[in-house]
């Protein structure tokens, strides 16, 4: 399993498990994270997945898709050079340990 933080925006820190493969949205709602929304189901379509990935992890993933970017840009809380969709990454092995901050709304 690879391990995985949810911090809120008030500060709380809930533990998260992934397997290798699954998207982060479906991670979150698989460990009863709040704060994730995914209207869509997670199609990348509506937004309501906006997460921060802490810097240092961003380096290593795969860049936003075009579909992605433009998206990102109707979030409801402000887009920062680490925001991302939940259901657009796909955890990997290399990511254990990876800290993802929740906006304070999602729309």
């Amino acid at each position: 399993m690879i391990q995985l933080f949810f911090i809120q925006p008030n500060g709380a820190i809930q533990d998260g498990r992934a397997v290798n493969g699954q998207t982060l949205l479906s991670a979150a709602r698989e460990s009863g994270i709040d704060g994730f929304t995914g209207e869509c189901g997670g199609n990348g379509t509506c937004g309501t997945c906006h997460c921060y990935i802490e810097p240092e992890h961003l380096a290593e993933m795969f860049e936003p898709s075009e579909e992605e970017n433009a998206m990102l840009e109707f979030v409801a809380t402000p887009r920062e050079a680490n925001s991302r969709l939940a259901c657009q990454i796909v955890v990997e092995y290399f990511m254990d340990g990876l800290r993802v901050y929740v906006p304070d709304r999602q729309f």
